[in-house]
């Protein structure tokens, strides 16, 4: 059995792609079936626990064995075995940060895709295919879709550090459920973006076949949440936090805040 903390299933061709981090080791994971051995994606009958699908931030045992088909570019990829998915418990969206990639480019580029040709040039280990982002800003875009689908949600990502990967799909389907009812992202969200199986459009006429770079599972971050990314950016630890909210609130914890409180504690962390 493996760990995972879930950060993507997102929808794959009528099914799902499923995601995530070891927690035991930091490395990415993406469970593949051999039910659809040209692309791996997970059937529900193997996915779902208790009827249910795996949300983003549980942390999910699954049976897997310790290599599976790369399909000539994926570096992640590990196989399951016959067994029960089990969830193991929940983690909160501040315990993920630590996980999040500050490369120069998102997914080796700043295209919307990544060749097979370029992934293959590289040593498997360095065949990333998926990468945890912190967006200061997620920008939606909605256009028209196709038979198959009415719409079509597209997002952009700008990172505090300058990083950018503007209009790609986004296919985490609880978010776009949720973008569907007129939600919009305000805060800073990780954004997980994983690349696809390969996809040459009719009028393509570049060299190479495209993987495109997809959001594949979306997590905003809370007022509550970001007290502890403001705290981080300026050097404050907990104990200084501790200490600041004891002298100006009387109060050991940000828990114990009220709403207006951690907004306003919130401005001061962001002024400074």
């Amino acid at each position: 059995m493996t760990e995972i903390i879930c950060l993507a299933n997102s929808l794959k061709l009528q099914e799902r792609c499923i995601a995530g981090i070891n927690p035991k080791t930091g490395s990415w994971v993406r469970p593949i079936s051999s039910q659809y051995p040209d692309d791996g994606r997970v059937p529900s009958l193997v996915r779902l626990i208790n009827n249910q699908e795996p949300s983003l931030l549980d942390v999910i045992d699954i049976p897997l064995k310790d290599t599976g088909n790369d399909f000539g570019f994926e570096s992640e990829n590990l196989t399951i075995t016959s067994g029960k998915w089990k969830k193991i418990k929940s983690v909160a969206a501040t315990d993920l940060l630590k996980y999040c990639s500050d490369t120069d480019f998102i997914l080796h580029n700043s295209s919307k895709y990544v060749t097979v040709d370029y992934l293959q040039s590289l040593p498997i280990e360095q065949r990333q295919t998926l990468q945890l982002v912190y967006a200061e800003k997620l920008l939606i875009k909605q256009k028209p879709g196709s038979m198959l689908t009415a719409t079509i949600w597209k997002g952009s990502i700008l990172t505090r550090n300058g990083q950018q990967l503007r209009d790609v799909n986004i296919t985490d389907p609880v978010f776009t459920e949720r973008l569907e009812t007129g939600y919009r992202p305000q805060n800073p969200c990780l954004v997980t973006v994983s690349l696809s199986m390969p996809y040459r459009p009719k009028n393509w006429k570049k060299e190479g076949n495209p993987s495109w770079k997809l959001i594949a599972g979306v997590i905003e971050l809370s007022d509550f949440d970001l007290i502890l990314v403001e705290m981080k950016r300026i050097g404050w630890n907990i104990e200084k936090g501790r200490y600041y909210l004891q002298k100006h609130y009387q109060k050991c914890s940000r828990t114990l805040l009220t709403e207006d409180e951690i907004k306003e504690f919130l401005t001061y962390l962001k002024s400074q």
